[in-house]
């Protein structure tokens, strides 16, 4: 019998900095299976939030439920469970491709015959093989995106989360890669996914929510967006308040 738990379910969710509430009261499901486009402008609390799912940030208050799991009670089968692709690259720069990705399946409790074998398939797959003896210090910035990826994939995870996963990939990379991630939603993994090219979100995704200065304004079906004529940067820009008129300056 499948779980009827959303993969993500959090509740009046909470981060305070001093005085300021990075996110405030956050109220949320994401369904199973669902291409899930979490949105905002910048220091909205896309990244905050993140970090509060994967237990590196504890949240001043509120509730964080993960396939099921309660977040921190669970956090260790949690983490078993999904896949990350952070915005900073998290990733152990001394280290080959190779090494990093059979470190990671290790991690996760994969056989080394297994790990090294996943490895190589991915470094294949995500064009990373053309200079074994390669450190990840040395990756470009597109590189380093395309390498954290796979290793979030390299133990196939029920849920992944995703903070800007294409900043910095070429468009044959990015290509690969969003084929490869509907492909996991089509097998019944779930993806939540920040990302500020508003064109990639609506072509990819299921549902988006709009977060402004920490708090859900919106949250709605792709279908239900595109019943009008608006795009979905329309809706996001008129959503966040920022449609106002260009100021003219005199040099420009």
């Amino acid at each position: 019998m499948e779980d009827a738990s959303p993969a993500i379910r959090v509740a009046d969710l909470r981060k305070i900095y001093g005085d300021k509430a990075a996110v405030d009261g956050l109220t949320l499901e994401v369904p199973r299976g669902c291409f899930f486009g979490f949105l905002g402008p910048n220091g909205a609390g896309k990244t905050t939030t993140i970090r509060m799912l994967i237990g590196l940030t504890p949240p001043s208050s509120g509730s964080i439920e993960l396939l099921g799991l309660p977040m921190p009670e669970q956090a260790l089968a949690i983490k078993r469970k999904i896949g990350l692709v952070p915005d900073e690259s998290l990733l152990f720069d001394r280290l080959t491709g190779a090494e990093f990705l059979e470190f990671v399946g290790r991690m996760y409790g994969l056989g080394r015959p297994v790990a090294k074998e996943r490895a190589r398939e991915l470094l294949n797959l995500f064009e990373l093989d053309g200079n074994p003896r390669q450190l990840i210090a040395e990756y470009s910035k597109g590189m380093r995106k395309r390498i954290a990826m796979a290793a979030s994939i390299i133990h196939r995870p029920e849920l992944f989360l995703m903070d800007e996963p294409f900043e910095g990939v070429d468009a044959v990379g990015a290509r690969m890669m969003k084929d490869l991630l509907l492909d996991q939603v089509r097998q019944g993994a779930t993806i939540f996914l920040t990302s500020h090219v508003l064109e990639v979100v609506e072509r990819l995704c299921d549902r988006v929510a709009i977060i402004h200065e920490g708090r859900l304004v919106m949250e709605s079906a792709i279908g239900e967006l595109r019943l009008g004529a608006d795009t979905l940067e329309d809706v996001f820009v008129r959503t966040v308040g920022g449609e106002r008129a260009i100021e003219k300056l005199d040099w420009l």
